[in-house]
């Protein structure tokens, strides 16, 4: 018997979670979500309930606004909260682009400002479940993921482990293009700031062949993205996410020329959700998955992708029922995970949680060594994680000059005069950034 708590459980993305679960390898044998929302729960177990219809296996399920009840007996729990909700994610968004720089929810001032008011959550939360399940296994996907898992680990140390799926779904893609499969991927940094530099097959790196051919780089997502001539140029494939600093002029225009922002979207998009599961007139499965569908199909159309109908899906609850198995069950799995360095990347300290291969077995995640970062992300990386360790104090001294700080060193802002309007604005707009003085 295992029990799995979901932290945010009335959050759309849950029934990719729990479907991950049904599968007959699954270790979890009952789920329990907690949420501060009443109304969201009962949506989103409707959803659930209609995925188990027909696995007469499926988890038990139970709900609860009891964050100590909910943790209660918990072998593994899962973190994807959202503090202030999508509403809060507009607010990053519009704060920011009336600035003139970049809003995204994890990425620039809108991330900052995640930050801000997430951390204060996560911490009380860690320690609550230090104090009611300190053996369970902590699966971090609330973002700033890096950054709110660092965080954690201060109070749970190895314990807390973030995951992303833009790393594996990155890896599987590059894997596809080179008609290859189960190559070991060198791929190195932080969550959202990673770069993947060789893709080893029988001891040989096929990266460069990939690298030459054109037809091979437009038939995934980051090369058309990137483009051919900056990829060989970085001889390493980013993140997705890099295209936020690679092209920051172009994606700002973009935002600001847009009808709505992504928050804007997806806000408007889950109420309709939401309101149609209370109805309880609809098919609860059949309107979840639309409105997931039409979610896969517009992920950064703004970026310049369009709609696509080659999305990759969530991908994060195979990352998580994998990170869940080995641990579970003691068999040895390679992921690429935020955890802490311990000595992978030389350029940062033991306790900076970065996102690196590592080796999960029954006793946690081990980072592989000699995890290489390629010369031109260097001082990006490092930039960025000052940038975190300013976010984390403020919150833990609720210093407004901190967090002001923390809002001009990152490399999308880099004004002190626009960091002080931000942080001024955001807390007018935010309740939650009431404790900064």
């Amino acid at each position: 018997m295992s029990k799995l708590t979901i932290l945010g459980g009335g959050g759309f993305r849950v029934p990719l979670v729990y479907g991950a679960l049904l599968g007959p390898d699954s270790p979890i044998t009952s789920v329990s979500l907690y949420d501060i929302s009443a109304p969201r729960l009962a949506a989103i177990s409707r959803v659930l309930m209609a995925q188990a219809a027909d696995s007469p296996d499926a988890p038990d399920i139970s709900v609860t606004t009891d964050l100590s009840e909910a943790l209660s007996g918990a072998d593994f729990v899962f973190s994807a909260i959202r503090v202030h909700g999508l509403a809060g994610r507009v607010i990053d968004e519009r704060v920011a682009l009336a600035e003139g720089v970049l809003g995204q929810e994890t990425v620039g001032a809108g991330g900052v400002a995640y930050g801000l008011r997430t951390l204060p959550v996560a911490e009380a939360i860690a320690r609550r479940i230090a104090l009611v399940a300190p053996s369970a296994w902590v699966i971090n996907f609330t973002n700033p993921a890096g950054m709110v898992t660092e965080a954690m680990a201060a109070h749970l140390g190895d314990r807390v482990i973030g995951i992303c799926d833009s790393p594996s779904a990155l890896g599987r893609r590059v894997m596809r293009a080179l008609g290859v499969s189960g190559a070991r991927l060198s791929y190195a940094g932080l969550n959202h700031l990673g770069w993947l530099s060789g893709v080893h097959v029988d001891g040989v790196d096929l990266l460069p062949r990939l690298l030459a051919s054109d037809e091979a780089l437009s038939s995934f997502e980051e090369g058309r993205l990137f483009g051919a001539d900056r990829l060989r140029s970085l001889s390493a494939v980013p993140n997705e996410y890099l295209h936020y600093y690679y092209e920051t002029p172009e994606v700002v225009r973009a935002e600001l020329g847009a009808t709505e922002t992504r928050g804007e979207f997806l806000l408007r998009q889950q109420d309709e959700c939401y309101a149609a599961l209370a109805s309880r007139t609809a098919d609860p499965l059949a309107t979840w998955n639309a409105a997931l569908r039409q979610r896969d199909a517009t992920y950064m159309a703004l970026e310049g992708l369009g709609e696509r109908d080659d999305a990759e899906g969530g991908g994060y609850e195979a990352v998580a029922l994998a990170l869940m198995m080995a641990i579970a069950s003691d068999s040895p799995t390679d992921l690429i995970l935020n955890v802490r360095n311990r000595g992978t990347l030389d350029i940062l300290d033991d306790d900076a949680v970065v996102e690196v291969p590592c080796r999960v077995d029954g006793s946690g995640a081990h980072p592989y060594p000699g995890a290489i970062l390629p010369a031109h992300g260097i001082e990006l990386v490092k930039r960025i994680k000052s940038t975190d360790r300013a976010v984390v104090s403020a919150a833990a001294s609720g210093s407004r000059a901190v967090a002001v700080r923390a809002m001009a060193c990152h490399p999308l802002v880099d004004s002190v005069p626009v960091a002080r309007r931000l942080i001024a604005e955001y807390q007018r707009q935010l309740p939650e950034l009431a404790y900064l003085h």
